[in-house]
């Protein structure tokens, strides 16, 4: 004898099963919303940084006037990004939000003065020219290698402009234009030489790189050897003054100390060939002591 099922359980189980195919459907809508949604976070981040973002600085501090600031120490700042953004500006934020004790050295950002060469990431770099979006983080920021410290990011820069000051970094002649207002006249290959190396703005970056620099005291250093080349090489100051810049140039702490290493070429911002200036004032030093006779 069969049993029937009243039509009372069978409209209720398919009632059951209606409602866990929606359920079900409902779910794997919720789970393609919410990877959207993650999907949509991601781009988001690979996007370009906005101004909500934040850049995290790890910037070298001390203050030798200050007994609890006395011990170097590294102090952090989230520095909202903004695009185009450099280390100095960053640094500037950080000081007028953050703390306003914050030390550096800057002036006509503009990457013409030279004043805010800092240790960025490990290398010299001017802080007005550096980008924050070429740079990982955190951005370590310090003061420039192989000089005393003053305060924070400040160093002294008194040796570096007595070694620039020692090889009499301006024009000297003896033989003026007869004419009172007649100009003193450069050829253009000449000029072309030279260019080059009047672009130096003293930052110190390349002395601050050179191994020679930070274990001899007395190396003139890149920057004053180029400034020297700059004037040797103008063919307006004549052979006598040539003959007396090469004689500063070829002593004991003077070209022949450079052992090539290409770290000042490297670091400069103003793209100087230092060391091959440095090179080419070699083979004028020893032209100039080679006698025939």
């Amino acid at each position: 004898m069969s049993t029937q099922v009243p039509e009372q359980v069978e409209d209720e189980s398919a009632s059951e099963t209606v409602s866990t195919g929606k359920q079900k459907r409902d779910a794997k809508k919720r789970e393609r919303a919410e990877r959207v949604q993650e999907q949509r976070e991601v781009e988001a981040a690979e996007k370009a940084r906005t101004a909500d973002d934040t850049y995290h600085l790890k910037v070298f501090r001390y203050d030798p006037e200050v007994p609890e600031k006395q011990e170097p120490r590294f102090d952090d700042f989230y520095v909202p990004y903004k695009q185009g953004m450099t280390i100095l500006d960053a640094l500037m934020w950080a000081r007028d939000h953050y703390d306003s004790s914050l030390t550096f050295r800057h002036s006509c950002r503009q990457a013409i003065c030279g004043s805010d060469a800092l240790f960025v990431n490990g290398s010299q770099r001017l802080g007005c020219k550096t980008q924050l979006s070429d740079l990982s983080e955190p951005v370590r920021v310090e003061p420039l290698p192989h000089a005393d410290v003053v305060k924070d990011l400040v160093v002294d820069m008194e040796h570096f402009y007595d070694q620039m000051e020692a090889v009499e970094p301006y024009f000297q002649t003896n033989s003026l234009p007869d004419g009172e207002l007649e100009e003193q006249r450069q050829t253009r290959e000449n000029r072309e030489k030279v260019k080059m190396s009047t672009r130096c703005i003293w930052c110190s970056a390349c002395m601050s790189s050179c191994n020679i620099a930070a274990g001899d005291n007395e190396y003139l250093g890149p920057a004053a050897i180029n400034k020297a080349y700059r004037f040797a090489m103008d063919e307006r100051e004549g052979e006598d003054m040539k003959q007396r810049r090469l004689e500063i140039l070829e002593q004991e702490h003077g070209v022949w100390r450079c052992q090539t290493q290409f770290s000042c070429t490297e670091v400069c911002p103003k793209d100087i060939p230092l060391t091959e200036h440095i090179q080419e004032l070699k083979r004028e030093a020893i032209k100039n002591n080679l006698k025939f006779w």
